[in-house]
This record gives C-alpha cells, sequence and structure tokens, in this order.
C-alpha cells in the first residue's frame, strides 16, 4: 500500500475519507456517484468507455466493476441508466483485451474518445475529422455527458491506482436478481 489505509470489514470499496481530507475526498464521491446516479448514456456506451478509461489507468476495481451489478455498492440504488441491453462478462473481457469487434459504431466511437481523452487529450480537442465522426453518432447532450463520465473515471481512477487504493479493494460476487 502507497498510504496508510485502514480497510474496514464488510466494505468492498476503500473510503479514505475516514482518514484524509474528508470535504476533498467526499466531493470526489460525489462526482463518482453522480456518473452513476445521472448519466443519460445507453449502459452499453457507458460501460464501454468506462472499461476503456480502466484499462488506461490501470485500476484494479475498475476493471473487475460491473456498474449493473456492483453500482449498489457505492449506495445507488437502481440510479444506472439501464438503456437497451446490458453488457455480458463477453463484451467487458472483449473490450479490457482491446477487442471491440462485438461493439456497435457508437460504442466504439465512445471507446476512442475515452482513449484519446486519456492518452492525448491535447490532440483529442484538435482532432476536427473526429469531432465530425462524434457528432454524426452522437449528440451533444451525450458528448457532455460522455466526456464528464470520463473524467470521473480518468481522475478518481487514476487516483486510486496510484495511491495502491484499488488493490485493497475487493468486489464480491454479488447475484444480479
Amino acid at each position: 500500500m502507497r498510504v496508510a489505509f485502514e480497510q474496514k470489514p464488510g466494505q468492498p470499496l476503500g473510503d479514505l475519507s475516514s482518514q484524509y481530507l474528508p470535504e476533498l475526498l467526499k466531493a470526489a464521491g460525489g462526482f463518482s456517484h453522480a456518473t452513476y446516479q445521472h448519466s443519460r448514456l445507453p449502459l452499453r456506451l457507458f460501460e464501454a468507455a468506462r472499461i476503456a478509461t480502466a484499462v488506461i489507468n490501470g485500476c484494479t476495481i475498475c476493471m473487475n466493476w460491473r456498474s449493473a451489478r456492483d453500482v449498489r455498492l457505492l449506495g445507488v440504488e437502481g440510479s444506472i441508466n439501464k438503456t437497451g441491453d446490458e453488457p455480458d462478462e463477453n463484451f467487458y473481457q472483449a473490450v479490457l483485451a482491446g477487442d471491440l469487434s462485438m461493439l456497435d459504431a457508437r460504442e466504439r466511437l465512445a471507446v476512442r474518445f475515452a482513449q484519446k481523452m486519456g492518452t492525448e487529450p491535447r490532440s483529442l480537442s484538435a482532432d476536427e475529422a473526429f469531432w465530425a465522426e462524434l457528432k454524426a453518432a452522437l449528440s451533444d447532450s451525450e458528448i457532455v455527458d460522455l466526456t464528464y463520465c470520463c473524467a470521473g473515471w480518468i481522475g478518481l481512477g487514476r487516483a486510486a491506482h496510484v495511491l495502491g487504493i484499488d488493490a485493497a479493494c475487493q468486489i464480491p460476487e454479488l447475484q444480479t436478481t
């Protein structure tokens, strides 16, 4: 562990706010919650971009997280947008491996957007051809939604990984009903 951290029994997700900077860390948690509570992106598109970001960040918990299954660990009950089909484990494993063949065109664009935002934000903002392609497939509202979701995943996933908190987190196998 890179920082001293007490994992509380029965809490699969780490909470540094009881030990460090509670105001700052609770605000970060609020931003994380907001992506799951308020995003209107279809679930597969949301998850494709989220998993692509997790791969870039190297965040163990993010790569093992399945939003439809695990969002309740954040205390978010039934708030995730389940528009469209729910991704299956084959979907996750393919995206984790960089295989986007099972994604539709919009989902592939979302992954490319997340990858560019996570690795080359300066060139993303200047890539007019990519923006034309993105705007032909997603509404401005969806682009803003995707951008802020990616911002949360990039920043908070990197913080968890850099501090080593992701290694302490345990996501239990949950039964979805």
